[in-house]
């Protein structure tokens, strides 16, 4: 027999302006599968599931879900039809407790039955295998147990088909596995899941079947048991990728950029970063993993001088300092890679030649005697554009004309113009699609080679092990542990981001 479809999306497309995010896109989903939503950021997954679930309207195609061709006006109708849609930004309220989060929403108001309530929600938790007690406040649950509730509000308003977008951005190792658990789980249990990620190796391991998006279009669907990783990538992005970075030779030297006793407090003046010790030999880069949120921000920006320090020193060579301000941080050699290129690394109404000189721009050959040397900044940035390949229209283009990936290329151009002795790269990859993140990768491996010190700090764990020659965790703050990256086995490193010693 025939097996009959939950989900079919023929032929979508949806216009903004003149703007085609999806270009007569079909994907279809049947009883107890996951499916894969893989492509570059703009490829136009997570339109296509805006779609689905009643945030935006197609202009052309047909839906249908159990049979039935809809047209959902609000997200409320595809919640009435069995649709839930998870995002990797929970929506919850802090204050309040799990039954509380559950119910909101719920017709009935100030009249439900709590009792009966928190009965049902027991016995939800008891068949899918997702224990939290309905009593326990909000901001006292972990960042899978907050990821668990979402889902149990989903299952409480009867949802037999999950949309799960980024749903591992900020979870731990540990809390990835248990969260592949419990939705293999839903899916014997009869549920079915679209599994929006950028991870090719989750993907890998948790779905059926991929459908591959590129500029809006299907460019493949493949069974995951009959496809590669560097298959998938190559789909991804219309090229062949390399296999594995040339991580070259470690030729590293003796300690360039050492932090001592650093101690930050945060907006809220609660200790951020307690007597933090690091040292980072030249030729090394030295990862930084954790679950956002646990000090790494911080870090970054007291290194830079942008916040305050309690107390402690920072030296890169020869030179000692208590970071003040980014002038000072400069002067001794130290490069950064902002953890929000749009916030904190550009201004985006600013041209690119504008952008380029934000780093230099009181130094020859950019100044002479107060005054800006046009002629030198637009020599600089036509070079810089050359060399790192820069898809603009030009210099004086403004920022916010170009995508993601030549936005960071920009910034690299920048940062790394003066062969800096010390880098901290903060989530220099976030947001990215492979193509882009491949090269800076490949950059940040290039000032390596040349002698720095690097600081990669970031929450991909992937990104961790692919480029770090040694690999530390922060938790709360605190340095919990670091390993050379051949012997940090993950089982370690995601007890270490648990905050678990071992």
């Amino acid at each position: 027999m025939e097996r009959q479809p939950l989900v079919e999306m023929k032929n979508i497309t949806k216009r903004f302006v003149d703007v085609i995010a999806s270009n007569h896109v079909s994907l279809t989903l049947y009883p107890n599968e996951i499916i894969a939503l893989l492509g570059e950021n703009g490829a136009g997954k997570t339109t296509l599931m805006n779609i689905l679930f009643g945030y935006y309207q197609y202009d052309e195609g047909e839906i249908y879900v159990h049979g039935k061709k809809v047209a959902f006006k609000t997200p409320k109708d595809a919640i009435q039809n069995h649709l839930a849609m998870i995002h990797q930004h929970f929506t919850l309220v802090p204050t309040q407790t799990v039954l509380e989060n559950v119910i909101i929403g719920m017709e009935g108001g100030f009249f439900l039955d709590l009792k009966k309530a928190a009965d049902r929600l027991l016995g939800i938790e008891k068949n899918f295998g997702l224990f939290l007690p309905p009593e326990k406040i909000v901001a006292d649950l972990s960042i899978g147990e907050k990821q668990k509730l979402e889902i149990l509000k989903a299952l409480y308003r009867d949802a037999e088909i999950l949309i799960m977008d980024e749903p591992t951005a900020v979870l731990s190792p540990t809390e990835t596995s248990e969260l592949f658990t419990t939705l293999k789980n839903l899916v014997r249990n009869g549920k079915s899941i679209i599994f929006i990620s950028h991870k090719l190796n989750e993907i890998m391991s948790i779905s059926d079947r991929v459908y591959v998006l590129r500029n809006g279009t299907n460019v493949a669907e493949r069974v995951t048991s009959n496809t590669t990783i560097p298959e998938l990538a190559t789909l991804m992005v219309g090229r062949e990728l390399l296999e594995q970075l040339d991580r070259g030779t470690k030729t590293s030297g003796e300690p360039t950029f050492v932090i001592e006793n650093l101690t930050v407090k945060n907006k809220l003046g609660l200790l951020a970063i307690g007597s933090f010790n690091l040292s980072i030999k030249s030729g090394e880069i030295l990862g930084i993993a954790g679950v956002s949120g646990n000090g790494q921000t911080e870090l970054s920006e007291a290194l830079f001088g942008l916040v305050p320090v309690e107390s402690g020193t920072i030296t890169i060579g020869d030179k000692k300092m208590v970071p003040g301000n980014p002038s000072d941080s400069i002067a001794v050699g130290m490069a950064r890679i902002p953890e929000d290129r749009i916030a904190t690394g550009l201004f985006m109404d600013l041209s690119i030649v504008d952008n380029m000189a934000l780093r230099d721009h009181k130094h020859k050959p950019f100044c002479n005697f107060g005054l800006v040397n046009k002629k030198a900044l637009r020599s600089f940035t036509a070079e810089k554009i050359t060399q790192y390949q820069i898809k603009t229209d030009g210099m004086d283009a403004p920022a916010k004309s170009l995508s993601g990936g030549n936005l960071q290329k920009i910034i690299l151009a920048r940062e790394l113009a003066g062969n800096p002795r010390a880098i901290v790269a903060c989530q220099p990859t976030r947001g990215l699609d492979v193509g882009a993140m491949e090269y800076v990768h490949q950059m940040l491996l290039k000032e390596r080679e040349a002698g720095a010190a690097v600081l990669l700090i970031s929450d991909d764990l992937d990104e961790i092990y692919l480029i770090s020659d040694r690999i530390a965790v922060m938790y709360e703050g605190r340095l919990m542990g670091i390993l050379d990256a051949d012997k940090a086995d993950r089982e370690t490193i995601g007890l270490w981001m648990s905050g678990v010693s071992k």
